[in-house]
């Protein structure tokens, strides 16, 4: 697909680690939407102060900053480290503190980096997360496993990985602003009974 006007495409780093792997695979993503011609965001958790979420405290430290951000995107890419089988809790305190007005109908990328096995479980809790807030959520994610071995001086060496990181970017700006999934084509239509 080709860009006609710009998109904006902001990700959101669950990562508080220095060095982050997430943060830099997030980068990635984001330098492939770039060449796609959108304008990006990225958005560190660890730079904003976000106290734990309380409902009678919209409005604590960053979070109004934080939802102007991600209202602003015409597409969201979450990133996250895998914790105890689930995404991190910056990036759930992140999301306790936005709602339907950030999300709704907005396209949602989803990438998730552990130091061990397939990070599954923490990108489909984000799965959940992200349609509960009825956005439209890429069927196209990233998982990084055993990411002491995948990167390399700070670099992601596997290229199967870093095609699918650009894969992703460039999704984020081919179906930023979805109002409807696209017509399957004729070839992957299930055939009916006659």
């Amino acid at each position: 697909m080709e860009v006609t006007d710009s998109k904006h495409v902001v990700a959101v780093c669950g990562s508080q680690r220095d060095g982050s792997y997430t943060h830099r695979a997030l980068r990635r993503a984001l330098t492939a939407a770039e060449v796609r011609g959108a304008e990006t965001d990225f958005i560190d958790l660890s730079e904003l102060e976000l106290p734990l979420f309380d409902p009678d405290r919209t409005d604590a430290g960053d979070a109004d900053s934080l939802r102007r951000r991600i209202r602003r995107a015409d597409a969201v890419l979450l990133g996250t480290p895998m914790y105890h089988g689930s995404y991190s809790s910056p990036l759930k305190t992140a999301l306790d503190y936005c709602g339907f007005d950030e999300f709704e109908e907005t396209t949602v990328g989803l990438l998730a980096v552990s130091g061990g096995g397939f990070p599954t479980p923490a990108l489909e809790h984000l799965r959940s997360v992200a349609r509960e807030l009825d956005a439209w959520v890429l069927p196209t994610q990233v998982a990084i496993p055993d990411s002491h071995s995948a990167f390399e001086d700070g670099e992601l060496t596997d290229e199967g990985l870093l095609e699918r990181l650009e894969a992703l970017g460039g999704q984020l700006v081919d179906y930023a602003n979805v109002e409807s999934y696209p017509d399957a084509p004729a070839a992957c239509a299930v055939p009916t009974a006659d």
